[in-house]
C-alpha cells in the first residue's frame, strides 16, 4: 500500500487492527517523506531508531491483542516536551545541548499508548513567537503556497513544526503547546485541526515553561476524529503537575455522533473587528449557518472584554515568562558563555542569557521583569490579572444562559510570507492571536477546524470555545461542522 504517511490516525488504526498494515511499514512510509522534506524544516531532531523500535514493540502488541488506540501510530513531538535521551531544546540555543534524563508526561502518555515518535519538530523560541521564525534551528516553512507564488509562507506558530509536519503528511498526528493560541492558529494556517483542551486538562510535567497558568499541551491532527483520539490518550491527571485536575477523561471519539441539534452556538459581538477581511467575515457566516442547517441554534451573545485580553495576555505572559526563563544562567545545563579573564558570576549569566536568548525572548523577558517591578506591578500586572477575572466572568455568564459553544474566527487572516512582518511593529505580530487569547486567559478548551480556502487557495479555520471540561461536546460540534465544510484540499507537493 503506497503513501501510508498521508493516512490519518483513525484509518491507520483501522488497518492496524485488520493486520492490512503494519506499524513498521506505516513508521518506515513516513520516515521517507521527513527525509524527502528538509525543505519545509519541520523536524530538527529526527529518532529513525526509536520509531522503529517502538513500531517492532507496537506491532508485538498488536499480535498480542494488547493494543490502545494510538498503538503504532506515528507522530511527531513538539521541541517543547522533554523526552529522554533525545534533545529538548524549546528551539533555543540557551538549552542546546540539553537531553533530559526524564519524559514529560504527555509524552510518555503516548509513548505508553504504543505511539510512535519519528522526532522533535520546530517551534518559535519558548513558544514565543506567531510564525516559527524565532526559532534557533531556523524558520518551519507552510507546505501551502500562494496559487503559482513561490513565497515561503508561515505555518503560524509557535506550533509551527508540528503543523507543518501534519499538513504535509510526515507524521499522522503531533503534539503541540498552546500558551495564546499557538495550536489553533497554526491549524488555520496548515488546513488541519487542533485543540487545546481545559487548562489542567493534560498534566504540563516536563513541558518546558512559558507561562504556567496559561500553557496547555494538545494534539495537531488531520481530522476531529483524530484530534478525539490522540486527545484522550494525552490527557490525565498527574500528581506531578500541581495544576492537573483529578476528572475522569471520557471516550472522546464515542461522542462523536454529529448530532447538535437543539445546542445553542453563541456567535460573539466583539470579534467582529474594525478592518477583518470579507473572506473571514464570509466564512464565519456560512459556518454559523452550517451549524444551524445541522440543528442548532444560532445566538448572538456579548463578551464585553474582549478588547482588553490581548494587552492583558501581553502583561501577564511575559511576566510569568520572565519568571520562569530565570532558571535559564549557565550554570547547570544549556549553553554557557565563554568567559574573559577576570569576568565572574554576573557576566556569565549576563553574556550566557545575551548569547541564548533570541530577540522576541529578550523583548519579552524584559516587557515581564518591567511589569513586575515594585513601581509597576499594581499599574500592569495586577490590573490584567482583574480583566483576566473579567473575561472568565464573560464566558461564564454566557454558559450560564444556555451557550453550549461559541463559534468565531480562528486568525484574523490566511498564512502570510516569511519575513513579511519583520519590519512591522512587534504588535502587528501579537495581532495574530486575537481571537485565541481569551480562550487560555480563561482556560477554556477551543478548536480550529478547516473550513474552507481564500482567494488565494490558502486554508481558513473556524474555532469553537467549549464550556469547561466538556471536551466531547466541544468536539463533537466541530466534527458537525467538519461534516458540514467537507474541507479535503491538499498543498500541492513543492518542496
Amino acid at each position: 500500500m503506497s503513501e501510508l504517511n498521508r493516512l490519518g490516525l483513525a484509518e491507520a488504526r483501522d488497518l492496524l487492527r485488520k493486520g492490512e498494515v503494519t506499524s513498521v511499514q506505516l513508521t518506515e512510509a513516513c520516515l521517507a517523506a521527513i527525509e524527502a522534506a528538509d525543505a519545509l524544516n519541520a523536524f530538527v531532531h529526527k529518532t529513525p531508531e526509536i520509531a522503529l523500535q517502538r513500531a517492532e514493540a507496537a506491532d508485538a502488541r498488536i499480535r498480542a491483542g494488547d493494543a490502545p488506540s494510538m498503538c503504532g501510530l506515528p507522530v511527531g513531538i513538539k521541541d517543547l516536551f522533554c523526552t529522554r535521551g533525545v534533545p529538548s531544546q524549546a528551539a533555543s540555543r540557551i538549552l542546546e545541548g540539553f537531553r533530559p534524563e526524564y519524559e514529560s508526561t504527555v509524552s510518555q502518555n503516548l509513548k505508553d499508548s504504543g505511539a510512535v515518535m519519528l522526532g522533535k519538530l520546530n517551534m518559535d523560541e519558548f513558544a514565543m513567537g506567531s510564525s516559527n521564525e524565532t526559532s534557533c534551528y531556523g524558520n518551519a516553512v507552510n507546505p501551502w503556497r500562494r496559487g503559482n507564488d513561490d513565497t515561503a509562507l508561515t505555518p503560524g506558530g509557535s506550533s509551527g513544526g508540528s503543523a507543518s509536519a501534519v499538513a504535509a503528511d510526515l507524521c499522522l498526528a503531533a503534539t503541540g503547546t498552546a500558551t495564546g493560541g499557538s495550536i489553533r492558529q497554526p491549524a488555520a494556517f496548515t488546513g488541519i485541526t487542533g485543540i487545546k483542551p481545559t487548562y489542567g486538562r493534560c498534566s504540563r510535567w516536563g513541558i518546558v515553561a512559558f507561562a504556567s497558568s496559561l500553557d496547555q499541551a494538545g494534539p495537531m491532527t488531520k481530522s476531529v476524529r483524530d484530534a478525539a483520539i490522540m486527545l484522550e490518550a494525552m490527557c490525565s491527571h498527574d500528581p506531578k503537575d500541581s495544576t492537573s485536575t483529578e476528572i475522569p477523561v471520557p471516550d472522546f471519539e464515542a461522542m462523536l455522533t454529529g448530532d447538535i441539534r437543539g445546542k445553542k452556538i453563541g456567535i460573539p459581538k466583539e470579534y467582529r473587528m474594525d478592518g477583518m477581511p470579507d473572506e473571514i467575515e464570509a466564512l464565519w457566516r456560512s459556518g454559523a449557518e452550517m451549524l444551524k442547517a445541522a440543528g442548532a441554534e444560532i445566538v448572538d451573545i456579548s463578551l464585553p472584554h474582549t478588547k482588553y485580553a490581548l494587552p492583558a495576555y501581553y502583561v501577564i505572559a511575559p511576566a510569568e515568562a520572565s519568571s520562569n526563563l530565570a532558571r535559564y544562567d549557565g550554570v547547570r545545563y544549556g549553553h554557557r558563555a565563554k568567559l574573559a579573564q577576570g569576568d565572574g558570576i554576573t557576566e556569565m549569566y549576563e553574556k550566557t542569557r545575551a548569547e541564548g536568548f533570541g530577540d522576541e525572548v529578550q523583548r519579552r523577558v524584559m516587557v515581564g521583569t518591567y511589569v513586575l517591578s515594585a513601581g509597576f506591578y499594581d499599574a500592569y500586572y495586577n490590573r490584567a490579572r482583574k480583566v483576566r477575572t473579567l473575561i472568565k466572568r464573560d464566558f461564564e455568564e454566557v454558559f450560564a444562559q444556555g451557550v453550549d459553544a461559541i463559534l468565531t474566527p480562528a486568525t484574523p487572516s490566511s498564512a502570510f510570507g516569511l519575513g513579511e512582518m519583520a519590519e512591522a511593529d512587534p504588535v502587528q505580530m501579537y495581532l495574530n492571536d486575537v481571537f485565541t487569547v481569551t480562550v487560555n486567559l480563561a482556560g477554556l478548551p477551543g478548536i480550529a477546524v478547516p473550513a474552507g480556502l481564500d482567494r488565494q487557495g490558502l486554508p481558513l479555520g473556524l474555532q469553537l470555545i467549549g464550556r469547561p471540561w466538556d471536551e466531547g461536546d466541544l468536539l463533537n460540534t466541530a466534527f458537525a461542522l467538519e461534516t458540514a465544510a467537507q474541507f479535503v484540499a491538499k498543498p500541492g507537493k513543492w518542496w
